[in-house]
C-alpha cells in the first residue's frame, strides 16, 4: 500500500490538536439521555447466493453438523452476537417471493428460480417456518419484509395472518396442519422493499397510495402488533422522504433508509482485498457521509413528526465491492478486511448519535453475502470462518441499550478527495469528505460501567488519546483491540484468526482520574471502565 500524505483540515466540531499524533476527548458522563436501540445491531438475511442455503442452512440430512437443519457453527457464532432483530426473505427478492410455496412438506414444496441474483434455482427448503424458528432459537426479533412488487394485497394479508393468528382462522390452521400450534410472535413487517428501484420502480406518490392500501389489510391478530415499516429512500433521495412523510404520516411506524459504502453502480467497484491508500480513505470518508444523510432525512421527519412517533430504520448498509474473483456472479460474495471493520465501527458510533431517530439498523449481509458476518466455504466441506466485521459487533455488544453519552472530541481531520471515483459517482460528490483520524462513542451501561469505542484510522501514525470524564471518576480499565500488521488483512480459512480480538493494554488511569489510551496504527479498541 503506498504512503499518503497528510493534509490537516478543521471541519465543525473537531479540530487539530496540539500534535498531529494526540487526540483529547470529553465524555459528559452526566448528560446521557437516550438509550442505544439495540435493533441498531440488527442484520440481514436475504435469499441471495449462499446466504441462506450453504450458510444458515444445510438442511436435517446433510453432514455438516446441523441443529434442526441450521449449520451448528453459524448458529453458534449468531447466538454469541446477541442479534437482536433479522430481516428476511429480502432486499430485492422479497418482492419476488409468494410465501405460500415455502410451507408444508419440503419435498412438495414448488422450486423457483432466483430471478435477482444469479438466476439460481432454489427448493424452498428454506420458508416461513424455518426463518421463524431460528429467530425463536437465537432470542431474536424477526423482521419480514413483504412483497409489493408482485405480490398481492390477499397474498400478504394471509400471510400476517398465517404467522400472528392463534385463533380459528383459516391460516392458523393451515399453519397447525403444517406442524406450528402457536402463533409466532411477529412485530416488524416492511411493506415492500426498494419500491423505487427492484420492488416495483415507483414513484413516492404511488407508492404512498399502494402502502396505504396494502396496510390497510394487515390486520393486527390477537395479542401481536405489527411495527409497520414503509419503503424508505436510498441514500440522497430526500424527496422520496419528504412525499412519504406527507402522504402516509402515522399510518406507518417506521421509514426505512439504504446506504452502501459504495464506488457507483456501473462497472468495478473494486476489491475487498486488494486497495491502496486512496481507496482505503476514500471508503472510510464515504461511510461517515451516512451521519449527513441521517441528518437531512431527520430533518424532513422532524417538521413532519416532531414528537418522534415514526422511526428511520437503515435496514441495508454496508460496504459493497466486487465479488471474489471465481465466485458464481450474482452472488456477491466477497471478503471481509480489516477496512470493512473500520466501516462497521465508523457507522455504529453515527447510530449511537442519532439513537433519538434512528431506531433499527441491518447490515447487509449475515452470512457470505457482502459485507457478513461470517463466511463459509463455497464447497460444502463445513469450514467457516468470522470475519473482522464480526469482531466489531462483539466487542460493540455492551452498547446495547446502554444510555449515549455525548463526547467531546479533538483530533486531526485529514481530507479525503470525492473525486477519487468521480467518474462513478455523481455530480453532487465533487469535493472533499472530512475523515477524522481518531472517533469515540461512550455509553453508560445499566452496571453503571462507562463503555468506550476508539478507532485509529491512520495507517501509519500511533495516536494517544487522552480522555477526561466529566462527572465519573473511573477506579479500573479493560479492554480489547482489533487490528493486524496491514489494513488489507482479512481472515481465510488457512488463516482463520488472522484479524481478532486481542486484550489490550495501553489504557492508563491516572490519579485525577484521567485516562490515556495509545492506540497503534489502523486499531479498534473497545474500553470499559469501572
Amino acid at each position: 500500500m503506498k504512503k499518503l500524505l497528510f493534509t490537516a483540515l478543521a471541519v465543525v466540531s473537531f479540530s487539530l490538536s496540539a500534535t498531529a499524533q494526540d487526540a483529547t476527548a470529553t465524555i459528559h458522563v452526566g448528560q446521557g439521555q437516550q438509550k442505544i436501540n439495540r435493533e441498531i445491531y440488527g442484520q440481514f438475511s436475504e435469499h441471495l447466493g449462499s446466504c441462506i442455503y450453504g450458510g444458515l442452512w444445510v438442511g436435517e440430512d446433510s453432514k455438516i453438523p446441523n441443529i434442526q437443519g441450521y449449520r451448528k457453527d453459524v448458529f453458534d457464532a449468531l447466538k454469541a452476537l446477541k442479534i437482536p432483530v433479522m430481516r428476511w426473505p429480502g432486499g430485492c427478492f422479497a418482492d419476488d417471493y409468494h410465501w405460500m410455496d415455502g410451507i408444508g412438506p419440503k419435498d412438495q414444496r414448488p422450486s423457483l428460480r432466483n430471478n435477482n441474483w444469479g438466476g439460481t434455482i432454489e427448493d424452498n427448503s428454506f420458508g416461513t417456518h424455518e426463518f421463524l424458528n431460528l429467530c425463536e432459537m437465537l432470542g431474536c426479533e424477526p423482521y419480514i419484509s413483504g412483497n409489493v412488487g408482485s405480490g398481492t394485497v390477499k397474498e400478504m394479508a394471509q400471510w400476517v395472518e398465517y404467522m400472528t393468528s392463534d385463533g380459528d382462522t383459516p391460516m392458523a390452521r393451515l399453519r397447525r396442519q403444517n406442524g406450528r400450534d402457536k402463533a409466532w410472535k411477529v412485530k416488524y413487517f416492511g411493506i415492500g422493499n426498494e419500491a423505487w428501484g427492484c420492488g416495483g420502480n415507483m414513484t413516492p406518490e404511488y407508492y404512498s397510495n399502494e402502502y396505504r392500501k396494502f396496510n390497510t389489510y394487515l390486520r393486527d391478530q390477537g395479542q401481536n402488533r405489527l411495527y409497520r415499516i414503509a419503503s424508505g429512500a436510498s441514500d440522497y433521495d430526500y424527496n422520496w422522504t419528504k412525499v412519504l412523510m406527507e402522504n402516509i404520516g402515522r399510518q406507518m411506524h417506521g421509514i426505512s433508509l439504504h446506504y452502501y459504502t459504495c464506488s457507483g453502480w456501473n462497472g468495478s467497484k473494486g476489491s475487498a482485498i486488494n486497495f491502496n491508500d486512496d481507496q482505503y480513505y476514500w471508503a472510510l470518508g464515504k461511510c461517515l457521509e451516512i451521519e449527513e444523510v441521517i441528518k437531512k432525512h431527520k430533518a424532513i421527519m422532524d417538521e413532519k413528526d416532531p414528537e418522534g412517533h415514526i422511526g428511520l430504520l437503515v435496514d441495508e448498509w454496508g460496504t459493497w465491492w466486487d465479488e471474489e474473483p471465481g465466485t458464481i456472479p450474482g452472488h456477491l460474495y466477497q471478503q471481509n478486511a480489516l477496512r470493512d471493520a473500520f466501516v462497521a465501527a465508523l457507522t455504529l458510533n453515527v447510530f449511537h448519535k442519532y439513537t433519538d431517530r434512528v431506531k433499527m439498523a441491518n447490515i447487509a449481509q449475515v452470512v457470505n453475502v457482502l459485507q457478513s458476518m461470517i463466511l463459509t466455504d463455497q464447497e460444502g466441506t463445513g469450514h467457516m470462518v468470522l470475519t473482522p466485521t464480526y469482531h466489531v459487533f462483539e466487542m460493540y455488544t455492551p452498547f446495547q441499550e446502554a444510555t449515549y453519552l455525548p463526547v467531546d472530541l479533538k483530533t486531526e481531520i485529514m481530507p479525503v478527495s470525492k473525486a477519487y471515483f468521480k467518474e462513478k459517482e455523481n455530480a453532487q460528490d465533487a469535493g472533499y469528505r472530512p475523515c477524522p483520524l481518531i472517533s469515540a462513542s461512550a455509553a453508560k451501561t445499566q452496571d453503571g460501567s462507562i463503555i468506550l469505542a476508539l478507532t485509529n484510522v491512520s495507517l501509519d501514525k500511533e495516536q494517544t488519546v487522552s480522555v477526561s470524564l466529566d462527572g465519573f471518576k473511573a477506579k479500573s480499565v479493560s479492554g480489547r483491540i482489533l487490528t493486524s500488521k496491514k489494513a488489507d488483512d482479512y481472515n481465510d480459512f488457512e488463516h482463520p484468526n488472522r484479524v481478532a480480538p486481542t486484550a489490550f493494554t495501553d489504557a492508563k488511569l491516572a490519579k485525577d482520574g484521567t485516562l490515556s489510551v495509545k492506540m497503534p496504527a489502523h486499531s479498534i479498541v473497545v474500553l470499559s471502565m469501572k
